[in-house]
């Protein structure tokens, strides 16, 4: 199983590579306003695939033009290495 991140990891984490995310109940959290409904499906298909590469899934919520990621380690209970990898794929992918 995946080892948890430390309160001072994901701190640190957030504050160098990943601003645009914030925690909420053990999940990074990080909402994408695209400009149409399209393009927001599309940036869904690139995250899907990524994570299908990674085996490890995001929860999407899909809101017309606003995309919400929220990335976790059910399995471990919380943040391990593999959510702010798939984290920083996420962003890398919204642009």
């Amino acid at each position: 199983m995946a080892e948890l991140l430390t309160d001072d990891q994901i701190d640190a984490a957030l504050r160098d590579h990943l601003p645009q995310w914030k925690v909420v109940e053990n999940s990074l959290v990080r909402s994408v306003q695209k400009d149409s409904f399209l393009d927001g499906i599309r940036l869904v298909a690139t995250v899907a695939q990524l994570a299908e590469s990674m085996n490890h899934h995001p929860d999407i919520d899909i809101r017309y033009t606003t995309i919400t990621f929220r990335v976790t380690n059910h399995e471990a209970g919380g943040l391990t290495d593999d959510d702010l990898v798939l984290a920083s794929h996420i962003d890398t992918a919204a642009g």
